[in-house]
């Protein structure tokens, strides 16, 4: 079964996290081609704790980019990503990852995730799960929609991932990529037996306030229903801090409505992602009938 793949991996200001991606990736089984690091301008240690793996693992490439702004979720991302997927095109491989430097996970991990695409010709856009430190909680599994792949770390065949162009550049990057290959046939979503720790909690860069105005124009520019937007607000409103989050959603997307920015699918597309949604919602709703049965 192919086996090769390719891991690009942009990374900032990551000294406190870095060494738990570099010790899992040198530890895996099955090794990549090659993994080509993205030091998108850091400032701390972060490029001599690569360099220390790098003596020993000679699948690094490390690829700098000159200091610049801040980087934010998205399109900065990406766009570190597709530097190094430029440097990525002569190699032979099979599958692409695009991996965050804030994670940690088991030896045989990209060995078990592979074995799943060998098993399913069809499936395009993969993951395991990611736990976070919750607090009073402690590691805790994030959950996920039942088709999407956690951002962090997407493992996408190169047949998918070429069919639909890439990532875009935007934030949305990784739904898009998920409606666009549901869209054209492929199957995706992740898998709960293979896990990972994200050491760094969703948000922790620019704060909980902007990131759930970022979810809510996320969910505008990736064509999401109305209806399931008001569900959306309502639950995240439950959440810690009371109000603010589902407050700071519903303005993300009233503000994108406001802006009439660009969607970043098309009308097929879109809907595509309503009939996913809308799924979602009668799953849950048979879920509760069969609950109270």
């Amino acid at each position: 079964m192919p086996m090769k793949y390719v891991v690009i991996s942009p990374v900032k200001d990551e000294e406190r996290h870095v060494e738990h991606t570099l010790r899992s990736m040198a530890q895996q089984t099955v090794k990549p081609v090659r993994w080509i690091i993205v030091d998108d301008g850091s400032r701390d240690q972060t490029p001599a704790l690569i360099a220390r793996y790098s003596e020993n693992n000679d699948f690094i490439q490390v690829i700098k980019n000159p200091p610049g702004q801040a980087r934010q979720p998205g399109s900065g991302v990406v766009r570190a990503f597709n530097v190094g997927y430029e440097a990525a095109k002569t190699l032979d491989y099979d599958f692409i990852v695009k991996l965050d430097c804030d994670l940690s996970f088991d030896a045989d991990y990209f060995e078990k995730l592979l074995e799943q695409f060998a098993a399913d010709p069809k499936l395009g856009i993969a993951s395991g799960v990611y736990l976070e430190d919750v607090p009073a909680r402690g590691w805790t599994v994030i959950t996920m929609p039942e088709y999407h792949a956690a951002g962090a770390s997407k493992v996408v065949r190169r047949a998918c991932f070429e069919q639909i162009g890439g990532f875009v550049a935007s934030r949305g990057w990784d739904t898009v990529d998920e409606i666009r290959a549901i869209a054209r046939e492929w199957r995706t979503g992740h898998f709960p037996a293979l896990q990972m720790k994200h050491w760094k909690p969703e948000g922790a860069g620019i704060g909980r306030w902007r990131t759930n105005i970022m979810h809510g124009e996320i969910y505008y520019l990736t064509g999401g229903g109305f209806m399931f937007f008001i569900l959306k607000v309502l639950h995240r409103m439950r959440a810690r801090p009371y109000l603010i989050c589902g407050l700071g959603m519903f303005w993300g997307y009233v503000r994108s409505v406001l802006k009439r920015k660009d969607r970043l699918v098309t009308p097929q597309e879109a809907r595509c992602y309503q009939k996913l949604l809308h799924d979602r919602i009668t799953q849950k709703t048979r879920g509760l009938m069969q609950a109270r049965k």
